[in-house]
């Protein structure tokens, strides 16, 4: 774990060394983020992690919050379908005391409609161990950013994280559906953009651990890379999306003795291009090809210790509607964050696993945004799933599986308005 540990930072250091460098010889042109300004996730799930240099000596409140309604009506033997009707506020304080330094403090606030109690937990899955405290009224997390630019292009974060869909990753790896329900992101980060490649790597500290406690100790390395083989906004723009997920639960001071370490681990690797048309209507199109992979390098918490998929998409923006389609296809795959309809092991159905799974994907999302601060989301998405084997649980023999198609549809307000309460 120690050694781990070390190499991680010892890694880190270096990735930063090499950005303070590169940045210093960058061109200050657009980076991708500023480019693709359309979409549920660019308008309404992204937040600007930007430093503005006018803001030097100010302190604002500001007042971050998404309303959402989503509804799953999932009829496979996959998963569950569920509603999620709630929302999460961040009141918080942000402070510059430098131009290039930025200071947060505050908390995110989780509430479902018609819930009047939560569990004291991470919210995102930590093997062995399901909080036995609960939180009245709301789940509440402590919010504290403390992030220093160290020129145009290097972004260190420590604390909160820019998270979610910031770190810009295909659907297989992170379902959407986080950005409303996940706690906030919390640890290490490095954020770099430059005219060639924007990176995001990131160490997410899910569960912390004491001397004797009796759950595990949880922590998420990531890396997001973007290599841009011209210019964003180029006619065709052309790039290599590089990313990966490592998850490790165990530790050295914990009660767990026996098979107490995990080391999971998701990948995806493509190519995409975009045509910017530039049009008031029609403003571009994106296609993508991807292939992913699963690997279980540590324990037995999942059926199988390797797998891979491939991920095809392509979607299209008129005006503030984008059109989406997606074919994925894999064998053995199992998604850390993304939705189960990307993987082979079901959520629904105790140890049953499908042999090679295909799924067709279409979506139309409308993203419109009223002004700074201030956005509206809404999506319908229809999963079809293709013919396969199921194998496992109560079957002796493989068992078919047949074509089966699910419906996913939500609205989403994002309200994020700052307030000036002192200029030093």
């Amino acid at each position: 774990m120690k050694t781990s540990i070390f190499v991680l930072c010892s890694r880190l250091a270096v990735l930063s060394i090499l950005a303070c460098f590169s940045a210093k010889a960058g061109n200050n042109l657009q980076d991708q983020s500023s480019v693709d300004s359309s979409g549920i996730n660019n308008l309404v799930f992204k937040s600007d992690y930007k430093i503005n240099p006018d803001k030097k000596g100010e302190l604002l409140f500001q007042l971050d919050n998404i309303n959402f309604f989503k509804d799953n009506e999932y009829s496979t033997s996959l998963m569950k379908g569920y509603s999620l009707p709630g929302l999460w506020v961040q009141p918080k304080l942000v402070y510059y005391p430098l131009k290039n330094i930025k200071l947060e403090l505050g908390a995110h606030l989780l509430r479902y409609w018609g819930a009047n109690k939560y569990p004291n937990m991470a919210y995102q899955d930590i093997a062995n161990w399901k909080g036995d405290q609960y939180q009245k009224g709301f789940h509440v997390y402590l919010l504290f950013r403390a992030q220093v630019a160290l020129s145009k292009h290097v972004n260190i974060v420590l604390g909160t994280l820019y998270g979610g869909a910031n770190h810009n990753l295909i659907e297989p790896l992170y379902s959407p559906e986080l950005n409303l329900t996940a706690d906030p992101e919390t640890g290490l980060q490095l954020l770099y953009n430059s005219r060639l490649l924007d990176l995001d790597i990131w160490v997410n500290w899910e569960s912390f651990i004491f001397r004797e406690d009796v759950h595990q100790e949880a922590f998420t390395v990531g890396l997001s890379t973007r290599f841009k083989l011209n210019r964003p906004e180029s006619r065709f723009h052309f790039y290599i999306p590089i990313q990966g997920l490592a998850q490790h639960r165990g530790g050295e001071i914990d009660t767990l003795f026996t098979n107490s370490v995990q080391t999971l681990m998701n990948g995806a690797a493509g190519v995409g291009a975009v045509w910017n048309i530039n049009h008031p209507v029609f403003k571009n199109v994106n296609v993508e090809l991807d292939g992913t992979g699963y690997y279980q390098q540590a324990g037995e918490l999942w059926p199988f210790n390797s797998g891979a998929g491939l991920y095809a998409r392509a979607s299209a923006d008129i005006y503030d509607f984008r059109v989406k389609t997606s074919y994925f296809a894999c064998h053995n795959f199992i998604s850390m964050f993304g939705l189960p309809f990307y993987g082979a092991v079901s959520t629904k159905e105790k140890d049953v696993t499908y042999e090679n799974p295909k799924m067709l994907y279409w979506g139309i999302e409308y993203a419109h945004s009223f002004g700074k601060g201030f956005s509206l989301g809404i999506d319908l998405d229809i999963y079809r799933r293709l013919f396969c084997n199921k194998i496992g649980g109560e079957y002796e023999y493989p068992k078919d599986d047949g074509p089966s198609t699910s419906f996913s549809a939500g609205i989403y307000l994002r309200i994020n308005p700052s307030f000036l309460l002192k200029k030093f």
